[in-house]
């Protein structure tokens, strides 16, 4: 009888538990030991700076963030 809740709490939860969204942050730490783009979860470049102070990081934009999907602009119509 356990086994039967412990694995209809087990789909309950696996069903009900939303992705995690992935957050584009504007900088990233980039170097030997993060690779491209790096570790990107800095919202400032003061930020990246203080987490790269004392290694042989450095800070850099996130090219998702800087190249990515921007709305078109709108023609007005001629006619």
């Amino acid at each position: 009888m356990r086994q039967i809740i412990g694995a209809a709490a087990f789909m309950a939860i696996a069903l009900t538990a939303a992705p995690a969204a992935a957050q584009d942050y504007p900088y990233c730490l980039q170097g030997r030991q993060w690779g491209y783009p790096g570790n990107c979860q800095f919202t400032s470049y003061s930020q990246c700076q203080a987490t790269a102070s004392g290694t042989d990081a450095y800070c850099g934009l996130n090219p998702r963030f800087a190249y990515g999907w921007q709305p078109q602009r709108r023609h007005p119509h001629q006619g």
